[in-house]
């Protein structure tokens, strides 16, 4: 259990070190909107406010989800975790884009001056590091678990929302920065503050682009994801390694929360074994599973006859037949 704790920690101080950046990060830029009123420094103020306020609930979420298992929920509160991240990217969306969107709208409609625009220079500039410092804590948390996959393989992949949320957050801050800057600097260039408008709807784009991605992904763990590949090739081999287990009917996983994995399995057991050679080959089996498999939090394991588990199988692929054309 030393790596899944490992783990567990270095994501609360990725969320931790956005939510230190975020602040102090939105503290310089609505300053520097005020003194330069310019709409898309406005806008990324907004941005990295309701970042703060998004890892915040990434944070309550994490202490949320630690609570032990009781009777109205018997397999604990790890899933809550995957709700206030699905509530953070409904955030982004409706509050971050949709405000970046209307400020923009609304500033091309009726134009402004820009005034003292190094001071905004300036903020964007340490905006930039101080994003890119929280992106390269969050980069490296996710990128410790990666091993050969890519990077997309491995954010589709990702099972705690609060490495890749900050990261997707912090890489959407960082290109926003740079699209702030570049409204900013074309609108000094060419009298026209439009321009600047424009990059504040540009950045409520890009957040409506990254909401999306991550209400996609925290849906999906949310309803219920299966482990990896990996995990469940090595369990399966390991169940077959037992001689007296002469197959694996079936092998299902499911992500709880980022760390915690249940496992249901049907195995067949050669004929003629006493039950308490079963009864301890099964509880042996469920040891060598836990211990192996840090992530791995509950185990069932059902012995059924080869053919009755694919008898039981016809019957339900007919029921959901029946169900669906219903």
């Amino acid at each position: 259990m030393v790596s899944t704790r490992r783990e567990s920690g270095e994501s609360r101080t990725t969320v931790i070190a956005a939510i230190a950046a975020n602040l102090a990060i939105a503290v310089l830029k609505f300053g520097a909107a005020f003194f330069t009123g310019s709409s898309s420094m406005l806008s990324e103020g907004i941005h990295s406010l309701i970042d703060t306020t998004n890892e915040g609930l990434l944070l309550f979420g994490m202490h949320r989800s630690n609570r032990p298992p009781d009777k109205r929920h018997p397999f604990g509160y790890a899933t809550e975790l995957y709700f206030w991240s699905f509530v953070v990217a409904m955030l982004i969306f409706s509050l971050g884009a949709g405000f970046s969107l209307y400020e923009g709208a609304t500033a091309w409609e009726r134009g402004h001056e820009i005034e003292a625009p190094l001071v905004g220079f300036l903020v964007l500039l340490g905006s930039f590091l101080f994003e890119g410092t929280s992106w390269l804590i969050a980069y490296r948390a996710f990128n410790r678990t990666r091993g050969e996959r890519s990077f997309r393989q491995h954010f589709r992949g990702h099972k705690d929302p609060s490495v890749f949320i900050v990261l997707m957050e912090d890489s959407a801050a960082c290109l926003g920065v740079l699209i702030a800057a570049a409204g900013l600097a074309l609108s000094l260039y060419s009298g026209d503050s439009r321009y600047d408008a424009g990059g504040s709807i540009a950045i409520g784009l890009l957040l409506a682009v990254a909401a999306f991605t991550l209400a996609r992904e925290t849906k999906g763990l949310l309803i219920g994801e299966a482990a990896s590949p990996e995990l469940s090739d090595a369990i399966q081999d390991l169940l077959v390694r037992n001689p007296n287990v002469t197959g694996v009917n079936e092998l299902r996983t499911v992500h709880l929360g980022p760390h915690e994995v249940l496992v249901a399995i049907s195995i067949d057991f050669q004929d003629g074994r006493p039950s308490e050679e079963v009864e301890r080959t099964v509880t042996q089996l469920e040891k060598d599973i836990r211990q192996r498999f840090a992530d791995v939090r509950r185990v069932y394991i059902e012995v059924q006859n080869r053919k009755d588990h694919l008898m039981f199988e016809e019957i339900e692929a007919s029921d959901e037949t029946a169900s669906s054309s219903s």
